[in-house]
């Protein structure tokens, strides 16, 4: 990957920062919501910038990246954010889920779980 050359990089709700100047993105897990998505640091700013936007899209106006990678990436860390989010679901409400709407979370968290494995096995990503 190379990083291209002053471009200002959108971070949301009118931040920007250079494209070269940004040394380091880092996804908010807890408390992450909208306006909470990304810590950004930037270089010669003492403290760090809070981005609405995902580590992915940021990267995306910041490197040269094919735009079919950029789709794999954002799409399996959505499988990250969903699996993560099924998991805080319980097993009554799966149930009656299950039973009112024939939407089968156990199956889906199950498939999730596959999908993630294997890009860990073969790529070594996360």
């Amino acid at each position: 990957m190379e990083i291209k050359e002053g471009v200002m990089v959108p971070l949301g709700y009118g931040k920007f920062a250079r494209s070269d100047k940004i040394i380091s993105l880092e996804p908010i897990e807890d408390d992450r919501g909208p306006g909470r998505r990304t810590v950004v640091y930037v270089e010669e700013v003492k403290s760090p910038i809070i981005a609405s936007k995902t580590e992915n899209s940021i990267l995306a106006r910041m490197v040269e990246i094919p735009r079919n990678e950029l789709e794999a990436s954002a799409a399996l860390e959505l499988l990250y954010d969903i699996g993560d989010d099924i998991g805080q679901i319980g097993p009554m409400l799966r149930k009656s889920i299950k039973k009112e709407a024939n939407f089968d979370l156990d199956r889906i968290e199950k498939r999730i779980n596959e999908i993630i494995q294997h890009e860990i096995e073969f790529d070594g990503i996360h």
